[in-house]
């Protein structure tokens, strides 16, 4: 299944629900979401910097990643990047795999 990395950032709406519902129950239902898309959550930290929380975990394909990035921007609540991850085998693959490419300006 391919691993995906979220990055939340929480609106004042989603900061205000944080606060009622504490880092636990947000860790619950951020579990339930991906797993109603057939997914499973690897881990889940919030964190200071350019982002209020990090999510690792695996989604059957694209579209269950979509699913879940539609959903919580429809909310409000927060704002998603999504971000595919790949293993060192994945780019040993990638690598082999010929690929025409010309730079700009040649």
């Amino acid at each position: 299944m391919p691993k995906y990395l979220w990055q939340v950032g929480y609106t004042h709406d989603g900061a205000q629900g944080l606060l009622i519902e504490g880092g636990s129950g947000r860790r619950d239902a951020i579990v339930q979401a991906v797993e109603s898309v057939g997914g499973t959550v690897e881990s889940c930290h919030f964190a200071f910097g350019g982002h209020d929380l990090y999510v690792i975990g695996e989604v059957p394909d694209e579209v269950a990643a979509a699913a879940l990035s539609i959903r919580t921007a429809a909310s409000g609540a927060a704002r998603t990047v999504t971000v595919a991850l790949l293993t060192p085998e994945q780019i040993d693959e990638a690598a082999k795999r010929p690929a025409t490419y010309r730079p700009p300006g040649s």
